[in-house]
C-alpha cells in the first residue's frame, strides 16, 4: 500500500509523440517542485503561465505552460500542478525524471483518481464514472458515464440511503425509549411505510433489464438456426470482413465465434453459432450446447432460416428477429408478417437487416428510465439491500422485535454505504435528535 502523502506524478495525456504533453504532479511537494522546474516559479493559482521547464543542473527541458492548483479545490483534492509541454518522448522522460529526482514517485494507475476519492472529492461511484468516460466509444457510453460522474447515480443512492437512516432513527426511538407506551405506535406506521417505499423504489430501479450495463458493456446478439442457413455470413455482412469459415459442409461452425461491432449507436457482441441439429459427434454436440446457451442468454436472438429449406418459425419466441437467406432460392415471394429476407450472398436486402438491427438495440437502450445501473457491483449491493428491506418488513408483520427490524435496516444501508460511503453513529443520532421531541 502507498502512502497517500507521497507526491506523484504522470503523463496524464497519450503516449508520445503527440502535439502535446499533459504531465500532473500531486501531492504535497507540488510547489517545492513547481519552484524548482518552472523558471518563472509557482503561477498563481489557476492561470497558464508560459516559460521555460528547467532540471536540476538547471538545464532546459522544454518551453510551455505550466498551471498550478492548490488544494483542496483540485481534483485529487491536494495541491496539484499540470505541465504543458510538446509531446516528445525525450521532452517527456526529461522532465518525468527531473520531477521525481525533486522528490515525486511515479503514480500507480488510477491513482490520482484514488486520491480524488479518499480526499472526499468524488464517491466511488463518480470514480467509476471517470474510468467509464475514458474508455467510452459511443455517445451512449459517453453520456451514461457522465450522468454518473456528474453524481446522478450517487444521489439516487444517497437518497435510499438516507431513507434508511431515517428509518433506523425512527427505530432508535421505540429501542432506546421502551417506556414511552406510546413510542411503538408512533413509530411502527412511519417504519412501515418508509420501508414499503424503499423497496418499490429498489424494485424499480433493479426492473430495468440490465440495460446500463448492456449500454456500459455491449447489447449480445445470437444469430441462430439450422446448418448451412447462412449464420456465418451474415456475421461476416455485419463485421464487413472474414469473420467465420463459410462453407456448404454442415457443421462447420462448432464453436461461437463472437464479433464486437457498433450498432444503432451502441455496442454489440454479434456471435454465430452452431448449427442447430442433432450432433453428428461429440464435438459438434458441444458446440451445438454453447449455441443453446448463447441464444437463451442474448438480448436479441436472430432467427434464421434457408428460403430453400421451407423455413418454419412457429418454435420462435415472439420477441426474437426472424429472417430468411437465400430469398433468390424462394419458390414463392411471400413470408408471413414480420418476417425479413434477404441474400447474404449478394447482400440483396441486408441493409434493411441491418437497419431493423439497429432499431431493436436502440429501442432495447432506450427503454429504461434514468439514472440506470451501471454494473454488476451495484446490482449485487442494490439486490442485497432490496433482500434486508423486504425481510425487516415480514419481520413487523409478523410481530418482529424493534431490535430485529433495526439489524436488517442496517444491513442494507450498509450495503449503500459500501456505493457511496460510511453510515456513523452520529449520523443517526442527529436524524433522531433533529426529528423528534425527546424530553416529553
Amino acid at each position: 500500500m502507498t502512502d497517500a502523502r507521497d507526491t506523484i506524478c504522470a503523463l496524464a495525456s497519450g503516449p508520445p509523440p503527440s502535439a502535446i504533453a499533459i504531465v500532473r504532479i500531486s501531492g504535497p511537494k507540488v510547489r517545492e517542485i513547481c519552484a524548482s522546474v518552472l523558471e518563472r516559479g509557482v503561477p498563481k493559482p489557476r492561470r497558464a503561465v508560459f516559460g521555460r521547464f528547467l532540471d536540476v543542473s538547471r538545464d532546459t527541458i522544454d518551453e510551455g505552460l505550466a498551471v498550478f492548483m492548490p488544494g483542496p479545490n483540485s481534483y485529487t483534492g491536494e495541491d496539484t500542478a499540470e505541465l504543458y509541454l510538446h509531446g516528445g518522448a525525450a521532452v517527456i522522460d526529461h522532465a518525468l525524471d527531473t520531477i521525481c529526482a525533486l522528490g515525486a514517485r511515479l503514480a500507480e494507475p488510477g491513482e490520482f483518481t484514488r486520491r480524488a476519492f479518499e480526499n472526499g472529492r468524488m464517491d466511488l461511484v463518480e470514480a467509476e464514472g471517470v474510468a467509464d468516460l475514458i474508455d467510452a466509444e459511443t455517445r451512449a457510453q459517453k453520456s451514461l458515464a457522465l450522468d454518473q460522474l456528474e453524481g446522478r447515480l450517487s444521489r439516487q443512492y444517497a437518497e435510499w440511503r438516507a431513507g434508511l437512516v431515517d428509518v433506523l432513527a425512527l427505530l432508535e426511538v421505540s429501542i432506546d425509549f421502551p417506556d414511552e407506551e406510546d413510542a411503538p405506535d408512533e413509530t411502527g406506521g412511519p417504519v412501515e411505510a418508509a420501508l414499503r417505499l424503499i423497496a418499490e423504489s429498489l424494485e424499480r430501479a433493479l426492473a430495468d433489464d440490465e440495460v446500463g450495463e448492456r449500454i456500459r458493456e455491449g447489447f449480445h446478439i445470437a444469430i441462430v438456426g439450422p446448418p448451412n442457413a447462412g449464420k456465418s455470413s451474415l456475421l461476416n455482412r455485419l463485421a464487413r470482413r472474414e469473420a467465420a469459415i463459410v462453407s456448404d459442409i454442415p457443421g462447420t461452425t462448432r464453436d461461437v465465434v463472437e464479433v464486437r461491432l457498433k450498432i444503432g449507436g451502441q455496442i454489440a457482441w454479434v456471435a454465430d453459432t452452431a448449427g442447430l441439429r442433432e450432433a453428428a459427434d461429440q464435438i459438434e454436440a458441444e458446440g451445438v450446447r454453447r449455441a443453446q446457451e448463447r441464444a437463451a442468454s442474448a438480448d436479441l436472438r436472430i432467427q434464421l432460416r434457408s428460403a430453400d429449406e421451407n423455413p418454419d418459425f412457429s418454435d420462435c419466441p415472439a420477441d426474437d428477429l426472424l429472417i430468411v437467406n437465400k430469398r433468390d432460392l424462394a419458390q414463392s415471394g411471400s413470408w408471413p408478417e414480420g418476417v425479413l429476407t434477404m441474400s447474404a450472398l449478394t447482400g440483396e436486402g441486408f441493409s434493411e437487416i441491418e437497419a431493423r438491427i439497429a432499431e431493436v438495440i436502440r429501442n432495447r437502450a432506450g427503454s429504461a428510465g434514468a439514472p440506470l445501473i451501471t454494473r454488476r457491483r451495484h446490482r449485487l449491493a442494490l439486490e442485497s439491500a432490496l433482500f434486508h428491506v423486504k425481510h425487516a418488513l415480514n419481520l413487523l408483520e409478523h410481530g418482529g422485535g424493534a431490535e430485529l427490524v433495526a439489524e436488517d435496516v442496517r444491513l442494507a444501508s450498509r450495503q449503500l454505504s459500501g456505493l457511496i460511503g460510511e453510515i456513523g453513529v452520529e449520523e443517526i443520532l442527529g436524524a433522531v435528535f433533529s426529528s423528534f421531541c425527546i424530553g416529553k
